[in-house]
């Protein structure tokens, strides 16, 4: 695996943001991130981890959740019809797909891997995938949509001929292929983390183990636990928290609750019990009182 270990706040920014010039003159990144709180986690998709069968349940999900959605949960009528607005809305919404989250934004990939309290004591990372590169090893179709719209990251709209997931799981038979795309702009949420979502080409095939096979499409930072609340409150400072990623209620509460955190994790020892020095204490037998020097 391509880990580089980070030594220093510096040292992570100089990687993240070292982004070459392009042909027009341009400092545009061609990578795409995903911050983890444990650098042991994969990138294994909610789908895949509901066990072997996933493959099997996929359609199934996808049709009751489409069956059964809101009046106007999805934008527009035409919208339920189109596999990639389904596949954004229902990853959005936590129904299990083979959808998995990225950022465009580097410090937005530093947050989520240091936005866990609870896993301050295990190293974090950050995937960085090379979209460029992966889009080379799409089908001919797939390359040539890119192409027609000086495109490097696929809109739902470009997707529209691909209906189904079985028609995705065919044109990945041939040689398995990771593809990006962005999803419609659904909310603020999505809006303000810059996201971009990909999808395998099989639902059971994992996208960790497809990069092994292909080294070249990316590189993995490590960040060490000790640096986390370094990192951590250096984006707080640059407003890359909750309160801005999860507009509303929900993310101004989980700000709150970490920014409030102390840095000292509570001791698991057990608590040995003295017994207060009474009367009552004192007449039982086998009950040790402690007593306070004068």
């Amino acid at each position: 695996m391509k880990d580089k270990r980070i030594r220093s706040w510096g040292e992570l920014m100089d990687i993240l943001y070292d982004i070459p010039v392009n042909q027009h003159g341009r400092y545009r990144s061609n990578f795409v991130y995903r911050g983890v709180a444990n650098k042991g986690w994969g990138l294994e998709t909610s789908l895949h981890r509901l066990g072997d069968h996933c493959g099997s349940v996929e359609a199934p999900l996808l049709r009751n959740f489409s069956k059964y959605v809101e009046p106007g949960a999805i934008p527009a009528t035409v919208a339920a019809h189109n596999l990639w607005i389904r596949l954004a809305v229902a990853q959005h919404h936590g129904l299990p797909t083979r959808v998995l989250d990225w950022t465009v934004s580097p410090k937005v990939a530093a947050h989520f891997a240091t936005a866990e309290v609870e896993h301050f004591d295990k190293d974090g990372a950050i995937w960085c995938i090379d979209v460029v590169q992966a889009a080379r090893l799409l089908p001919a179709n797939l390359r040539q949509t890119l192409e027609k719209q000086r495109a490097f990251i696929f809109s739902v709209e470009m997707l529209g001929f691909i209906d189904t997931v079985e028609q995705l799981d065919v044109l990945g038979k041939q040689a398995p292929f990771v593809l990006f795309f962005e999803p419609p702009s659904l909310d603020a949420r999505i809006v303000n983390q810059g996201a971009v979502m990909s999808v395998m080409s099989s639902p059971v095939l994992a996208l960790n183990k497809f990069l092994k096979r292909h080294p070249d499409l990316y590189y993995r930072l490590i960040i060490p636990k000790r640096l986390k609340w370094e990192i951590r409150d250096k984006l707080d400072q640059d407003n890359v928290t909750e309160r801005m990623l999860f507009p509303g209620l929900d993310g101004l509460s989980r700000w709150l609750k970490r920014y409030y955190s102390s840095k000292t994790v509570p001791s698991t020892q057990p608590v040995t019990l003295i017994a207060p020095p009474s009367a009552t204490n004192r007449k039982r037998p086998g009950v040790r009182v402690a007593r306070r020097r004068p």
